[in-house]
């Protein structure tokens, strides 16, 4: 039978409040207004649609709802592949604890992430960045500290060379954004914050990364999983007006081992069979590849998702 699946705009305060009964299965996500929540709503429709009661429960960054999966006071999460690595080695946010029961379900597909100015900055470019404020710190989503020295590395420069505005999000250096607080902000492309700060400010635009190879390599040198790709113009990519060099890195959904193995097996062939309906939903699913859900990144798969790709034919 069929269940609709509830998405709770409250935040953690909601997790462990649902009644053991309802077997609901709670996924963690970013805050409202970001692609990782955007996810979390698409997945859940879908796998209601398989039968599978499920909500999203929205936190103010992976270091605060990956510990709850690891826990089992959370069923699912969806982070990108460089968070889920180093929550899996007791890295950065996660030092000294790793969290050793979170399980690899599925690659989503690859994310795009950049830094937007106003239509009218002088700021044209990555380089052109140096002296000029942009948001940075990120103490709740703190692998962005990462990702954002990488962004920077692309143009020669390192976050010394900005005026930093510290924030504890991307959601909440959006709205300095949108208060004239900040001149440049980092985002994931394609998120529906970016087109509500876009509404607020008269118009933005993401700044293009340099297409060189020594470019790419020294981003790589700070965070080997992430790389360079070209990002075309959509509907959904509000900031990107022609085709442009973009920084690249994969989200994946996890498990904690507590969840079944015959849920995380349904959950998968549900994600597999549903690309057009995840999707509709949130548009950037068009560029998963269902084909390609297994993907290793160093972290153990859970087993009911090993089962679901041996069948598949993804893994052996």
């Amino acid at each position: 039978m069929t269940m609709k699946a509830t998405i709770l705009a409250a935040g953690l305060a909601a997790v462990g409040t649902l009644p053991a009964a309802a077997q609901t299965l709670g996924i963690g996500t970013m805050g409202q207004g970001t692609s990782g929540y955007s996810m979390g709503a698409a997945i859940a429709s879908v796998l209601a649609d398989a039968g599978i009661d499920a909500v999203v429960q929205p936190a103010t960054g992976t270091s605060a709802f990956l510990p709850l999966v690891d826990s089992g006071e959370l069923d699912f999460g969806i982070a990108n592949a460089i968070e889920i690595a180093e929550a899996h080695e007791g890295q950065v946010a996660f030092e000294g604890r790793p969290l050793e029961n979170v399980r690899m379900v599925a690659r989503l597909f690859p994310f795009r992430v950049g830094v937007f100015v106003r239509d009218d900055s002088d700021i044209m470019s990555v380089e052109d960045l140096a002296g000029h404020s942009a948001t940075y710190g990120f103490t709740a989503q703190v692998t962005l500290n990462r990702v954002m020295d990488a962004y920077l590395a692309t143009g020669g420069l390192t976050g010394d060379d900005i005026e930093q505005v510290l924030v504890p999000n991307v959601v909440r250096g959006a709205d300095d954004f949108a208060a004239g607080s900040v001149e440049a902000a980092m985002f994931a492309m394609g998120s529906g914050k970016v087109t509500e700060t876009d509404a607020a400010v008269g118009g933005l635009r993401f700044l293009p990364l340099s297409d060189d190879p020594e470019a790419e390599a020294r981003m790589q040198e700070i965070v080997p999983q992430a790389y360079i790709g070209t990002v075309e113009p959509a509907e959904n990519l509000t900031g990107v007006d022609e085709a442009m060099p973009a920084m690249f890195y994969d989200y994946v959904l996890v498990a904690g081992a507590h969840v079944p193995d015959e849920v995380v097996q349904e959950a998968v062939m549900a994600l597999q069979q549903n690309q057009e309906a995840l999707a509709a939903s949130f548009g950037n699913f068009s560029e998963m590849d269902p084909d390609a859900l297994y993907s290793d990144i160093g972290v153990p798969y859970h087993d009911g998702a090993m089962a679901a790709y041996q069948e598949l034919g993804q893994a052996e």
